[in-house]
This record gives C-alpha cells, sequence and structure tokens, in this order.
C-alpha cells in the first residue's frame, strides 16, 4: 500500500508519533522522525523525502515556518496537524504552502488516507496522466504545464507552485472554459467535499491567482463565474 514511500514525521509528542509510526509502517511506509522544526529542514534537505507530516507547535521551529522554508527547496505534499481547529490556522498554513491541513485529535486511519491520497495524486499527475497534447504538455494562452516534469511555465518562466496548487491547475487546464464549482475542484483533488473546505478552496485559487496572473485583483486566467465556481481562459484581455 505504502509503495516504499518515505514519510517525514514532524512532531514532539512521542506518543503521537509513535502512534502514527505504527500506522504508517503497517501500511507499507518507511518514516523518518524529527522532534523538532530545524532537524525537520535538515532532512528534508537531505533526504529523499516524498511528504511532509508536520505538527504546528514545535520547538526551535514551528510547523508554520517550517513549511515555509520546505517550500524554498520542494514542492513535496505537506500536511499539517495541528491543536487549532481555527479557520485562521487552516488558511495560513494553506497559504504557507501546506497541501492540507488536519486537526487534532485525530484518527490515524483517517491521517494514513489522506497521506495516500496527496501522494497518489502528487505522482499521478507527476507521470503525466489524464489528457495530453502532442508531447503531453498542456498549453492554454501563455500558461504551459508539463506533466512530465510536473511544471508549470508563464511565457516562459517558470511559475512555482505547491503540489496542491498544480493539481487545480491541471484540471482547469484540460478543460479551459468549463466551469468547476469549488466543490468538484476540491473533491477531484482531496477527497470528499465539507462546508469548511469551501474556503480553503478560496485560498487555494487566491495563491494560484497570485502566481500566474498579472494583476490577481483582475484575472484574465482563473475567472470567477459568480454563484458557480471557476473556468480558466486564454489570458486575453477582453474589452
Amino acid at each position: 500500500m505504502g509503495d516504499g514511500y518515505t514519510i517525514l514525521i514532524a512532531e514532539d509528542d512521542a506518543d503521537i508519533v509513535s502512534l502514527l509510526c505504527l500506522y504508517l509502517k503497517n501500511s507499507g511506509y518507511r518514516v523518518i522522525t524529527a522532534g523538532n522544526g530545524e532537524d525537520a529542514l535538515s532532512i528534508v534537505r537531505r533526504e529523499k523525502v516524498d511528504l511532509a507530516l508536520l505538527d504546528v507547535m514545535m520547538p526551535r521551529m514551528d510547523g508554520y515556518e517550517l513549511t515555509r522554508r520546505i517550500r524554498t527547496v520542494s514542492n513535496i505534499p505537506i500536511l499539517i496537524l495541528s491543536a487549532r481547529g481555527q479557520d485562521y490556522d487552516r488558511i495560513l498554513g494553506l497559504n504557507l504552502g501546506a497541501d492540507d491541513y488536519l486537526t487534532k485529535p485525530f484518527n490515524p486511519m483517517e491521517v494514513v488516507a489522506r497521506i495516500q491520497a496527496n501522494l497518489r495524486r502528487f505522482y499521478e499527475l507527476g507521470a503525466g496522466k489524464g489528457a495530453r497534447r502532442e508531447d503531453g504538455k498542456l498549453q492554454v494562452g501563455q500558461l504551459c504545464l508539463n506533466p512530465w516534469e510536473m511544471s508549470v511555465s508563464r511565457a516562459g518562466q517558470p511559475v512555482p507552485l505547491t503540489p496542491t496548487e498544480y493539481r487545480i491547475l491541471h484540471k482547469l487546464m484540460k478543460a479551459p472554459g468549463r466551469v468547476y464549482t469549488r466543490a468538484q475542484l476540491y473533491e477531484s483533488i482531496n477527497g470528499e467535499f465539507t462546508e469548511s473546505d469551501d474556503q480553503t478552496m478560496m485560498v487555494h485559487i487566491s495563491k494560484l491567482r497570485e502566481k500566474i496572473e498579472d494583476d490577481p485583483k483582475n484575472p484574465r486566467y482563473i475567472i470567477t463565474v459568480r454563484g458557480l465556481g471557476y473556468k480558466l481562459e486564454d489570458g486575453e484581455l477582453r474589452g
């Protein structure tokens, strides 16, 4: 089930670490642990880590700062574990580059399921599955998505995206002009949609616009269809 993927657990609570290690190893994953943020960042820099599971409240660097720093060196999926369940905390984590956010106390089986889902989508999209053009690339206006390299560029310039941002854009670029609801987009990348996930998707769309639009407040690629959802256009100015 785990296919030998390596999971980094950054958590200073030994009981939680033991519980997660038990479930992840039984599911076939290789697990590396760190008790503080600095050690976790060092591991990401020197080891091949496929996914990071980060606690927020850690010594020597909290999970939010760790997320921000990991994003400067890696695009691996990041899941945050936190006792903080408020919308502000969730949005902060997502804005810093996390792909998913789980609130303590948690069901370890759900954690394993979320890890499996994030890894599956990350590597399936990276392998170029889904709609293709001649060389596997998707082109909409000045946006180019290369599923073989799991990379995005605009006008030839690289656009650094988180795995979740990449999956959303990949979904939209496969069907330019098609309107997707927030629920449809969320379910395609993270599974079952709940009311709290509505704001989560809005944050992801906002961050994506900041990276691909000249003016995120007046987008020309990711267009809001009021009362329905979002669609991707070719970026041309229309008057």
